[in-house]
């Protein structure tokens, strides 16, 4: 009978960690990992599957796990998964693959996620090729973006033999896995890089440093640089702000402005000239997984630091291991807590914040109960920097020098399910198309899309 207890996944304490920037976890070793994929009962429907967004044959890698066949797990996922490391690290398991696992309704689900990086671990300590032989048919495709749904969809395009060229805006490739995500939840040499070469591997080309709609267009893509097919997945980096008094005050930022400078721009080392500023006391607004990880980075920088948020604990959208951890390392939780005013000294420095309390009332159209402000419930939080993270948009540059290209209110670009935007030939995914969501929901996207745009271009060019 399967164990009702997943393995326990072995951490750095949480005192130590809260001073560096090493990875959290430490994941599964073999004995752990074999005795871990024991407790699964390989479901001969296996709803676990149906939770993946991109579909990964969990029951097959698990078996492979369980006989210690990891070569052979690392090629069951390999299949459907251009990036089994990351996915493993920070792709939501607890509502997608390990909320469908049958042994969660009495007791814990198999460790699904953490199955998956230890495979992908494995792999990449043992230098296995999971490229394959790859016979080229000389049909260009320009992918652009190099996040989640890029990678993801120029993966399965290149491992169907076409010619794909990945445009990167930033000078190095990765998207938000490199910029946004920090460096203690997501490796970035040892595990972004190492993916993203891997994707190379297979005949990817990668151009960095070119900022689509000013370097080039995707009309001069088609016309002048023989592209047959174009996938936007240029994500949503474009921050939101409240709209407060004293909101452009020094010592005012977004999340991605913050965690940028600290990932891609590494200011958390001291060999790094990249300047950062980081007060005694932060207050992060939002609580998402990017607030989490504003606030955590906060704390290992040296602040005392504090999650704002309007909602309750309950209502949180940050998964629920990230709160754990951020809790365990000391980030302080005001809930119920929403800003009002941010204060400027007379050099323009944040000096403190006017709050108010707020209670829950009726549900509002996501589904949660709404805010409410609590009549002369105003108080002064001592703060000197403000980070808000309250989700972002899609950048309008794209849209906006591509004629016919159809956007929504949101402005994110139009797609129909399989991709295709309004434009023949070009599809997008991700971020861009549906607002700020999850890493392994863009993967998915950018799947579909490639699966999409290799019917179109077997119908149309071979």
């Amino acid at each position: 009978m399967a164990s009702k207890v997943k393995v326990p996944v072995r951490e750095q304490d949480p005192k130590v960690r809260a001073t560096n920037f090493e990875e959290v976890c430490y994941g599964y070793n073999e004995e752990e990992a074999i005795e871990e994929a024991k407790r699964c009962l390989n479901c001969k429907n296996p709803r676990c599957v149906q939770g993946c967004p991109v579909s990964i044959n969990i029951p097959d890698f698990i078996s492979e796990v369980k006989e210690g066949n990891f070569e052979a797990a690392a090629k069951v996922i390999a299949k459907s998964s251009s990036l089994p490391a990351v996915c493993g690290r920070v792709c939501p398991q607890e509502s997608q693959c390990e909320g469908n696992c049958v042994l969660g309704i009495k007791g814990e689900p198999v460790s699904i996620g953490k199955l998956e990086r230890f495979v992908a671990d494995w792999s990449r300590k043992h230098n296995i090729d999971l490229s394959g032989d790859i016979k080229k048919n000389g049909i260009k495709v320009a992918i652009i973006g190099s996040g989640p749904s890029g990678l993801a969809c120029a993966g399965d395009l290149a491992k169907l033999g076409y010619e794909v060229t990945v445009f990167e805006a930033f000078h190095k490739a990765g998207g938000v896995l490199t910029y946004g995500i920090p460096e203690f939840r997501l490796p970035k040499s040892e595990v972004v890089d190492y993916e993203v070469n891997s994707i190379k591997n297979l005949g990817v080309k990668i151009e960095t440093n070119v900022v689509v709609g000013r370097t080039v267009t995707i009309q001069e893509m088609f016309e002048e640089e023989g592209f047959k097919a174009v996938f936007i997945g240029s994500g949503a980096g474009l921050p939101s702000f409240m709209g407060i008094p004293g909101e452009n005050a020094n010592g005012v930022l977004s999340a991605n402005e913050f965690l940028t400078r600290v990932n891609l721009m590494k200011a958390y080392r001291d060999d790094y000239d990249t300047p950062i500023r980081v007060g005694k006391k932060v207050a992060v607004i939002g609580g998402g997984n990017v607030a989490m990880d504003a606030a955590r980075t906060a704390l290992r920088l040296g602040a005392e630091s504090h999650i704002v948020y309007r909602r309750s604990e309950e209502e949180l959208p940050a998964r629920v291991e990230e709160v754990h951890h951020a809790k365990e390392e000391g980030i302080q939780f005001d809930l119920l807590t929403n800003p009002k005013e941010i204060h400027v000294d007379e050099n323009g420095d944040v000096c403190g914040m006017t709050c108010v309390k707020m209670e829950l009332g009726e549900a509002d159209a996501s589904g949660r109960r709404r805010p409410v402000e609590i009549a002369g419930s105003e108080f002064n939080l001592d703060v000197d920097m403000v980070i808000m993270s309250l989700g972002t948009k899609p950048n309008p540059l794209i849209a906006s020098t591509t004629e016919g290209l159809d956007i929504n209110n949101r402005r994110c670009i139009v797609a129909d399910e399989d991709g295709l935007t309004s434009l023949e030939g070009v599809y997008a995914g991700g971020d861009t198309v549906t607002g700020a969501a999850t890493v392994i929901s863009a993967m998915g996207a950018g799947r579909t899309a490639a699966a999409a745009m290799d019917k179109y271009l077997r119908e149309k060019y071979l």
